[in-house]
């Protein structure tokens, strides 16, 4: 890591500045990337980050969830803070910061750096140019059939006709790969653990369109005349495609436009809105994506719940974490459906469960001792269907104050479950029914309580979440995870995380369990719940039992019964 520090310094001279920016994204500004650039310099591997290097400083910024981990992984070389000390950064002043403007959007930069400091444009990635990052594999990118999305192409682009014509616009450029494949219900192998097709699509108001990408990747969908070649356009020639297009107005993403396309852009049009509506069209899934999911569940419930009973019951080996994260996808592995994890497993035992987002290896990782306290956090892409939950098991009888705590964060997670929507309808509110038990200990946790989910797609969506600041309206048919934890450092981490959905019931709205696998008796205090939130377990698990124990053996569904 202190090498390719060196390395990069040594080219500020060059370039004429002070100082570089990485982030984490790439160009395509999704949370996980097979790139990694901020990884190589800092030596950080959490999901969001930003580092500056300084010719004798570094910084590195990150948010709650990672305080530890980014101690851990880059505390030696980095000062460490949160992403809020980023807002017009006065850390450092009158210095100019070298960026590459396929990684940033405007708004980043104007938020962030313009008070105090000067912006250079450095059209070359120095972290490139100092490590060898190309990647040349090309998945083909393919198309989902209508009876797995629910929607036709023709119907999608409807809606963004309409809406460029209500907003008197001539094009919308679409940036968000996610979006792109929401649009024209494609898929592709260029995330990690999600099957993004990194792209991007200009639509125009007569409802034309240009899918931008590599040619490569587009065979598939040309052979199979999902779209035409006259509707295809190479990464290459975009800059010299935009001089030829006809019109005046433009709408992007301010969230996903780079600097560089925005700036192409406006080279020839005027851009009159910056917000792609496709964001919260894609979170309202339909009565098919739905139903996908609630079965991609029922694979998953039933793969999690013969894993806890293999590692609670059957299990007589001293194993690691990264046997345990391995075992549990071998279990997933048995559906033919399945397709990988939708991220890496988090599987931490005792110390390691307090590290939010802890990521076990090979070299380092703990043996789960009986005594351990043991945090499994995973999920699934299956052909139909995207999966997260999370389990906190034990293996021997714990502490009164660990067993309050988890019921604590037990209570909050079914204050959640329970919302009554119609009242509290926005992720701001249900937020705060989460927290209150925790909070009235005076305990509370760093980072949200739950997050969207994609249909086959990203394991974390916008716009609608659960945290202390979302205002996003709570609609029919989101999918969202219901996960509030509690963390004491260096010692545990407790969190149940469900996916739910948001069910309209004649005029009232509500959450309804995807995820459908046993949760912890062994760390529940009883006394501590109420005789609702005993029968809400009860129900729980009546329905987990209905639907999956047809697909366990005797001693699993036995296993399962005791928990009604």
């Amino acid at each position: 890591m202190k090498n390719y520090i060196k390395l990069l310094r040594n080219k500020f001279k060059r370039y004429g500045i002070d100082g570089y920016i990485v982030p984490k994204n790439d160009d395509f500004f999704t949370e996980y990337s097979k790139l990694n650039r901020l990884e190589i310099i800092s030596n950080f591997s959490g999901s969001a980050g930003l580092a500056i290097i300084l010719k004798n400083k570094n910084y590195l910024f990150t948010d709650g969830r990672y305080t530890i981990q980014s101690k851990i992984e880059s505390g030696k070389n980095f000062k460490i803070y949160g992403f809020e000390k980023l807002i017009n950064c006065s850390l450092f002043k009158n210095l100019t910061l070298g960026i590459d403007p396929k990684l940033f959007t405007n708004t980043q930069i104007k938020s962030y750096f313009l008070k105090y400091n000067k912006i250079k444009h450095i059209e070359k990635n120095l972290i490139e140019e100092i490590k060898n990052l190309k990647i040349h594999t090309y998945k083909p990118f393919f198309s989902l059939d209508k009876n797995i999305v629910g929607e036709s192409i023709n119907s999608k682009l409807n809606k963004i006709t309409k809406y460029l014509k209500k907003n008197k616009s001539d094009y919308i450029f679409i940036s968000a790969p996610e979006n792109v494949a929401w649009t024209l219900n494609i898929r592709g192998g260029d995330g990690p653990n999600s099957p993004i097709p990194n792209s991007r699509l200009i639509v125009s108001k007569s409802k034309k369109i240009l899918l931008i990408s590599n040619l490569k990747k587009c065979k598939q969908l040309l052979k199979n005349k999902i779209i035409n070649k006259d509707e295809f356009l190479d990464i290459n020639i975009l800059p010299s495609k935009i001089e030829h297009l006809k019109g005046k107005n433009f709408i992007i993403d301010d969230k996903s436009c780079s600097i560089f396309y925005e700036n192409l852009i406006k080279s020839k049009f005027k851009i009159i809105k910056r917000e792609d509506p496709f964001y919260l069209l894609k979170a309202i899934k339909n009565k098919t994506e739905i139903k996908n999911m609630i079965n991609a569940h029922i694979l998953d419930g039933v793969a999690l719940t013969k894993f806890l009973f293999w590692i609670k019951k059957i299990n007589k080996k001293k194993i690691t974490e990264v046997e345990a994260a391995e075992k549990l996808e071998n279990f997933r592995k048995l559906n033919k459906n399945f397709i990988y994890p939708s991220f890496d497993t988090i599987a931490g035992s005792g110390k390691n469960g307090a590290i939010v987002h802890y990521r076990a290896k090979k070299a380092n990782c703990r043996v789960i001792n009986k005594r351990d306290v043991f945090l499994c956090d995973s999920g699934g892409q299956y052909k139909f269907g995207t999966t997260d939950v999370t389990r906190t098991i034990c293996f021997s009888k714990q502490k009164q104050s660990i067993k309050d705590v988890f019921t604590k964060v037990l209570k909050g997670h079914i204050a959640v479950a329970t919302t009554d929507i119609n009242k509290d309808d926005t992720g701001k509110k249900i937020d705060k029914r989460a927290r209150k038990f925790l909070n009235k200990s005076n305990l509370d946790y760093a980072h949200g309580t739950g997050h969207g989910v994609g249909f086959f797609l990203n394991v974390h969506e916008g716009p609608q979440s659960i945290t202390k600041i979302n205002t996003i309206k709570i609609k029919e048919g989101m999918i969202l995870s219901n996960e509030p934890w509690y963390y004491k450092t260096n010692e545990y981490g407790i969190r149940i995380e469900n996916l739910v959905y948001v069910k309209k019931i004649k005029k009232n709205l509500l959450f309804k369990n995807l995820t459908m696998a046993p949760i912890e008796k062994d760390l529940i205090n009883f006394d501590l719940l109420t005789v609702n939130e005993k029968n809400y377990l009860f129900k729980y698990h009546l329905e987990v039992y209905s639907k999956i124990s047809k697909y366990l053996n005797t001693n699993e569904r036995k296993w399962l019964a005791s928990f009604i």
